[in-house]
């Protein structure tokens, strides 16, 4: 049986694949966001593209491949850089989109 992929989807395997045969950081090779969290008041995130939305109830992130949205109450950005930014306030969810 033949598996149907488009060309993106071969490469991202592919690079699945590299990054898991030489033990390489997925974050650093894959463009992923990390997330750290402290309880559920205070999110550092790296590796975001941009941000799409800034209210005190969302903040929706862009990254490389996906979209990061964080929804609670009283949400602020804390600082930002063009690598990190520290996000705090009341956090309810995290979803990747």
């Amino acid at each position: 049986m033949r598996k149907n992929r488009s060309k993106t989807q071969n490469r991202k395997l592919n690079k699945e694949l590299l990054v898991e045969s030489l033990k390489l950081p997925g974050d650093v090779v894959m463009g992923a966001f990390v997330v750290t969290m402290t309880g559920n008041r205070d999110a550092w995130i790296e590796n975001y593209r941009g941000i799409l939305e800034y209210t005190d109830t969302v903040i929706l992130l862009q990254g490389k491949t996906c979209q990061i949205c964080f929804q609670g109450t009283d949400l602020s950005i804390d600082y930002y850089t063009n690598e990190d930014m520290k996000i705090s306030g009341c956090i309810k969810s995290v979803s990747y989109l």
